[in-house]
C-alpha cells in the first residue's frame, strides 16, 4: 500500500523529511478495525514527532493523527462496526499513522463520522475535538446542559490561542452545550473575526496586557471574574497572569509544552488547580475507560449533523502526498495557521 513517512529527523525544507514508501497491508486483528483511508488532517503533533523521534535504520513511521475512512475489515474481537461503516477517529501515538491507504486503528477510539460533512471536513475534526472534549468536561468540568438551552452559568472561560484548531472546537462545544461565557484571545483581525463566528462572546488580544482587558470586560460589560483557562500556547508567558486573574478555585488547563518551568507554588494562595490534556493517554496506556473516545466522538458527531457545530477545516491542500503533506508541516511550524489543514485521497 502507498504510504508517507520519514526514518530521519529532518528540517522539513529538507527532501528527505518525508518520503513516499510502500508497506505491506495490514490484518486486522482482536478489537482492530482495518479502515480504507479518505482524509487526514495535520496537526502539530505530527510535525513535533518528525522532529523529535527519529526510527532505527532502515525502518519507517507513518505520521497522522486525524483520519476518515471505510471500515473494510474487522478483527474477530471486534463489535461496535462492520465492513462498509465510515468512521472518524484520531488514532495511537504508538501505532503508525493515517498517512497511509489504509491503517489499523482500536474501534473503541473510533466514532461514526457526521453524516452532513465531507470527508475532508470531517477530518479535521477527531484529534481537537476530543482534546477539547477532555479539557472542558473532564479537566475543567464545566458544567453540560442541552443544546436547546439559553441558560447562562456563572462559569467564565479564558480561551488562549483560541484560533487554531483545538481552540476552534473548544469555543463550539462551550457555546454548544454549556452555559459559559467565552472570552477568547486572538491578534490578528482574521483570526477575532473566525474565534467570534464560532461563538465566542469576547476576543481580547493576547499581544497586549491581558489584565486590563479582562479587567475592562468586568467593569463595562458586568461579566464575572475569570474561573478556567484553557492554555492552548504560550503557558509559560502568560501563567503569572492567570494566578492573577482567575477566581480562588478557578482551574488551568493546558496542552503545550512550556519552554521553561512553572512555578506551580503560585497556584497556591486561591487554591487554584492545573490540568494537563495529552488526548492520546487513553490508547497509549489501555485505560480502563479508553472507550470513552467513542462515545464523545460519537456525540460530537451527533452535534455536528443537528448543526450546533461546524467543521474546524481552514484549508483543503489537495491530495495525500509528499509535497501537500510538507506544505501542511512547514505551515504549521510558522504557528499562524487558522482552522485544521486537510488532505484527501492518494
Amino acid at each position: 500500500m502507498k504510504a508517507i513517512g520519514y526514518n530521519k529527523s529532518l528540517p522539513i525544507t529538507d527532501s528527505d523529511s518525508l518520503v513516499a514508501i510502500e508497506l505491506p497491508q495490514p490484518v486486522a486483528t482482536g478489537r482492530d478495525l482495518l479502515v480504507k483511508v479518505k482524509a487526514i488532517a495535520v496537526n502539530p503533533v505530527d510535525y513535533k514527532v518528525r522532529q523529535l523521534f527519529p526510527v532505527a535504520d532502515g525502518e519507517y513511521r507513518v505520521l497522522g493523527w486525524d483520519a476518515v475512512g471505510e471500515v473494510v475489515a474487522t478483527g474477530e474481537a471486534a463489535t461496535e462496526f462492520k465492513p462498509g461503516d465510515v468512521v472518524y477517529y484520531a488514532g495511537d501515538l504508538n501505532r503508525q499513522g493515517s498517512n497511509a491507504e489504509y491503517q489499523l486503528v482500536d474501534e473503541r477510539i473510533v466514532g461514526t463520522k457526521p453524516k452532513s460533512l465531507s470527508d475532508a471536513e470531517a477530518a479535521a475534526l477527531p484529534l481537537t475535538a476530543i482534546t477539547a472534549w477532555e479539557m472542558l468536561f473532564e479537566h475543567l468540568a464545566i458544567k453540560q446542559q442541552s443544546p436547546d438551552s439559553t441558560q447562562k452559568s456563572d462559569e467564565m472561560i479564558l480561551v488562549v490561542g483560541a484560533a487554531g484548531g483545538v481552540g476552534s472546537i473548544l469555543i463550539q462545544l462551550a457555546k454548544a452545550i454549556t452555559g459559559a461565557t467565552i472570552i477568547a484571545t486572538a491578534s490578528r483581525e482574521s483570526s477575532q473575526t473566525w474565534v467570534k463566528k464560532l461563538g465566542a462572546d469576547y476576543v481580547v488580544d493576547h499581544t497586549q496586557p491581558l489584565g486590563p482587558q479582562i479587567d475592562s470586560l468586568i467593569e463595562n460589560e458586568g461579566i464575572g471574574q475569570i474561573t478556567h483557562v484553557a492554555s492552548l500556547n504560550g503557558t509559560e508567558s502568560y501563567f503569572e497572569n492567570y494566578t492573577e486573574l482567575l477566581a480562588p478555585f478557578g482551574k488551568i488547563a493546558m496542552i503545550d509544552d512550556p519552554a521553561e518551568p512553572l512555578d506551580v507554588m503560585k497556584l497556591k494562595l486561591k487554591s487554584l488547580s492545573l490540568h494537563i490534556e495529552f488526548m492520546f493517554a487513553r490508547s497509549m496506556f489501555n485505560a480502563a475507560d479508553i472507550d470513552e473516545q467513542s462515545r464523545l466522538l460519537n456525540r460530537v458527531s451527533d452535534l455536528v449533523d443537528q448543526g450546533y457545530i461546524q467543521t474546524t477545516s481552514g484549508k483543503n491542500l489537495g491530495t495525500i502526498n509528499v509535497d501537500n503533506l510538507k506544505t501542511a508541516h512547514e505551515e504549521l511550524e510558522s504557528g499562524r495557521t487558522i482552522g485544521k489543514f486537510v488532505l484527501e485521497g492518494f
